[in-house]
């Protein structure tokens, strides 16, 4: 697992001794990461074997964390989970690194075979946050807790509420397209 840089970045995230003791969040990480390894191994006996085996697996840590992290999701290293159960991220999306997820966030599309969200770097999303839909999330955002994004949401923004209206950084303009844009002062933190 050391040689695997996302999973270190994991765990630095954690910055504990021994997460795997402290956070049952670990576990869904962990074993995210192995189902990434293990679709990038050539086929052969091994992948063979390990392919149910991760199945099985991915099935009891969903449903013992309540957490869900499918192997097909491009999650970038550095993923951090606060808090227990509730999270569900759909396959086909993007999340970028250093990303911090907490209890609740659903991240996915809208109606069956919809787009979904792609995710820059540095986002933190709150409790029970939504992100569903093809919708871009730029780099360094946060999403407040109990919102529903249903619209891109620029670099360096907060998207709050239900439906989220998205809020620049003080001495940001709002760009005309983006009509739900307000200009906070103090950087809306």
């Amino acid at each position: 697992m050391s040689r695997d840089p996302d999973w270190a970045a994991d765990l630095r995230r954690y910055g504990e001794r021994r997460p795997f003791l402290k956070e049952q969040s670990i576990w869904a990480i962990a074993l995210y990461r192995f189902g990434r390894r293990l679709e990038r191994r050539p086929a052969g006996p091994l992948k063979r074997f390990l392919t149910p085996v991760y199945w099985l697996a991915f099935r009891m840590v969903e449903t013992a964390v309540g957490i869900s992290l499918p192997k097909a999701a491009a999650i970038g290293g550095g993923l951090r989970i606060w808090h227990f159960g509730g999270i569900f991220i759909h396959p086909q999306v993007v999340i970028g690194r250093n990303c911090t997820l907490r209890q609740g966030v659903t991240i996915g599309n809208r109606h069956e075979d919809g787009p979904v969200p792609v995710v820059g770097d540095d986002v933190e999303f709150g409790a029970y946050a939504q992100v569903l839909g093809g919708v871009r999330i730029g780099n360094g955002c946060k999403i407040g807790a109990l919102s529903v994004v249903l619209c891109d949401v620029p670099d360096g923004a907060t998207a709050v509420g239900s439906p989220a209206r998205v809020i620049l950084p003080a001495g940001r303009a709002a760009m005309p397209e983006q009509e739900k844009l307000v200009v906070v002062a103090g950087g809306g933190r």
